[in-house]
């Protein structure tokens, strides 16, 4: 199975990687795109007034323009640790065994603006762009991934069963037809649902790290559900393509 994770605005810094290789990257048939987003953001960011404007930075995170100037140059880490925040906490892949890892590298892909999407053990630089940006000089991000980010996923899944958990701008870039969503709905006293964004991030790590830690092998939405229930979260298979998870 392959299993699509949304990214985070947040990353951490560093890493014990060699500098960014395109060529090293999943899903090579996205590596023109890459390089030109990646070029795009390099030269932008010698535009500070420029880059804050297209990124809708504020006045105290220059250090997000900086990152940007160095992509070719600072050091890669395993997206899978790179990227931070309420979902990766939750997946906590510092937990994992060495085999576990491994594991979570053949199942775990990460939605990018940037690389339009990565496997978790892809070696990637810090960098900021979010999948709402517009570049100087291009469309929307959306209209330049979903060419051909959508059949770069449908291949890279060879078949499998897809569960999509980007968020809704994340999968405008590339929708894989057929995927399983999951939506997270907190149940309120008189028995109404609603989404709470902190509780739709946490209890889609806690499904991804499920997909992770399970022995099993899901191939559809209802084995998907299973392995769901079987790591302790409330569940229902509201169609054929949407989980419904409850908090």
């Amino acid at each position: 199975m392959l299993v699509l994770l949304p990214p985070s605005e947040t990353k951490s810094d560093g890493g014990d990687g060699a500098p960014l290789d395109l060529g090293e990257l999943s899903m090579p048939q996205l590596t023109a795109t890459r390089e030109e987003l990646v070029q795009a953001l390099v030269d932008l960011a010698a535009d500070q007034e420029a880059s804050s404007l297209a990124l809708g930075l504020g006045p105290t995170q220059a250090d997000e323009i900086e990152r940007n100037a160095k992509l070719w140059v600072s050091p890669t880490r395993p997206a899978l640790a790179r990227y931070t925040g309420v979902l990766f906490d939750a997946l906590d892949a510092g937990s994992f065994t060495r085999a576990q890892r491994e594991k979570a590298y053949r199942r775990l892909a990460v939605g990018s603006a940037l690389f339009g999407a990565v496997r978790a053990g892809d070696p990637i630089p810090a960098y900021r762009l979010s999948g709402g940006s517009k570049l100087p000089g291009f469309g929307t991000l959306a209209s330049l991934w979903r060419p051909e980010l959508s059949g770069a996923l449908t291949a890279e899944a060879a078949g499998e069963l897809v569960v999509d958990l980007r968020s809704g701008v994340y999968r405008q870039l590339g929708p894989v037809p057929g995927a399983v969503t999951a939506t997270v709905l907190t149940e309120q006293p008189d028995g109404s649902r609603k989404v709470v964004s902190h509780f739709n991030k946490h209890h889609k790590g806690l499904l991804a790290r499920a997909f992770v830690l399970t022995r099993a092998e899901p191939a559809d939405i209802d084995g998907a559900a299973r392995v769901a229930a079987r790591a302790g979260l409330r569940v229902e298979v509201a169609s054929a393509t949407e989980l419904v998870i409850l908090t």
